[in-house]
C-alpha cells in the first residue's frame, strides 16, 4: 500500500512539475529587450526617431481593470476624429506598431499605440494571449472615446497576438470599432500551443496540453481553450480585413482562412506571397498598402 501511495504521489508530483514548466513558459514568455526592438526597427528604417518626435503627440497612462497601468501614446497630426488603435504582438512593444502607424498617418488617420500588459512600459505580471488583453483594449477604446467624444471614427489594427486580441475584443466584449485589421492572428490558442509543442518535442499528446491548461488556470485564472478568436469572430458585424503571409510557418495562414470563413458580413482576406510570421507588410509594402486602401474604400466605405 505504501509503495502504491508513493508511486501515485510521485506521478502527481511529476505531472504538476510538467504542468508548471509549460505554464511558466506561457505566462512568462521571454520578451525581446526594448533596446533590441528599437534598434531593429531603426535598422529596418521602419522607425525614424526624428520624424516621430516631430509629430504632435501625448503620452499618458490608462488604468487597466486589473489594477495596473498601460502606457499609451496618442499621435494627432490631423484635427479630425479619425483614429487607428494599434495592438502589437507578443514579446514586442509599442515601437513595433510604428511601421503600421506610419502607413495610416499616410492614409489620413491619427493613431494610438500602447504597450500590452507585461510588455514595454505597461504593468501586469503575466501574458494571457488575449484573455486579459482584450479588456485592456477596451480600456484604451474607452479612453479614446472619453478624449474625443462619441463621434470618433476609429479602427483597430492588430499583429499576431494583437490581432487575436482585437478579434476577441470585438467578438466577446464589444464590437465598437468601425473596422478591424487582423494581421496573422491565431484562430484557436489551444490548437496553436499543441502545434508548437509538436514542433519542439516531436509530439503533443493531449494530456500534456491539458496539464499546461490546468496549471495556467490554477495560476492565472484562465483556460487556454477560452482564447478562441474562431469562436468569437462570428459575432463581429463590422468589417474585418484578415491578413496573413503564405510563408508563415509559426502561425499557419490556414488559421486566417478559418477566421475569414467563419466571419459573417463584410470582410476581406489578403494572403501575401512573401514574408515569415508578422512580416507581410515588411516584405510586401506596396501591395499591403493597396489592399488596405481597397478595404477602406470598398468594404468600410471611406473616401480615400
Amino acid at each position: 500500500m505504501k509503495k502504491w501511495k508513493s508511486g501515485l504521489t510521485a506521478c502527481l508530483a511529476a505531472a504538476a512539475g510538467v504542468g508548471y514548466y509549460f505554464s511558466n513558459r506561457l505566462l512568462y514568455i521571454k520578451k525581446k529587450d526594448d533596446p533590441f526592438i528599437l534598434k531593429r526597427e531603426m535598422d529596418a528604417k521602419q522607425f525614424h526617431p526624428e520624424e516621430f518626435n516631430r509629430l504632435p503627440k501625448e503620452e499618458f497612462w490608462i488604468s487597466s481593470p486589473f489594477g495596473y497601468s498601460l502606457k499609451a501614446v496618442l499621435i494627432r497630426p490631423y484635427p479630425h476624429k479619425k483614429f487607428m488603435i494599434f495592438c502589437h504582438g507578443v514579446t514586442e512593444n509599442k515601437i513595433s506598431s510604428i511601421k503600421y502607424l506610419n502607413l495610416f498617418l499616410k492614409l489620413g488617420f491619427n493613431g494610438v499605440i500602447y504597450d500590452h500588459r507585461r510588455h514595454g512600459e505597461s504593468g501586469g505580471k503575466t501574458t494571457s494571449y488575449g484573455f486579459y488583453e482584450k479588456h485592456d483594449l477596451k480600456a484604451v477604446v474607452d479612453e479614446l472615446i472619453k478624449r474625443e467624444g462619441d463621434g470618433v471614427f476609429f479602427g483597430i489594427h492588430g499583429e499576431s497576438m494583437g490581432a487575436a486580441t482585437a478579434l476577441l475584443y470585438a467578438g466577446e466584449i464589444e464590437d465598437r470599432a468601425d473596422f478591424y485589421i487582423a494581421d496573422c492572428p491565431f484562430s484557436d490558442f489551444r490548437k496553436q500551443i499543441a502545434r508548437q509543442m509538436k514542433q519542439e518535442l516531436g509530439f503533443a499528446p493531449k494530456p500534456l496540453v491539458q496539464l499546461a491548461e490546468w496549471s495556467v488556470l490554477w495560476r492565472d485564472g484562465f483556460s487556454l481553450k477560452s482564447i478562441s478568436p474562431l469562436a468569437a469572430v462570428s459575432a463581429i458585424r463590422h468589417p474585418v480585413l484578415f491578413i496573413h503571409s503564405e510563408e508563415d510557418d509559426y502561425i499557419l495562414p490556414d488559421m486566417s482562412k478559418e477566421l475569414y470563413e467563419r466571419k459573417k458580413g463584410p470582410k476581406k482576406l489578403y494572403l501575401a506571397k512573401n514574408g515569415a510570421h508578422a512580416r507581410s507588410y515588411l516584405e510586401n509594402p506596396e501591395e499591403y498598402e493597396n489592399v488596405v486602401r481597397e478595404f477602406l474604400h470598398d468594404t468600410v466605405g471611406l473616401p480615400l
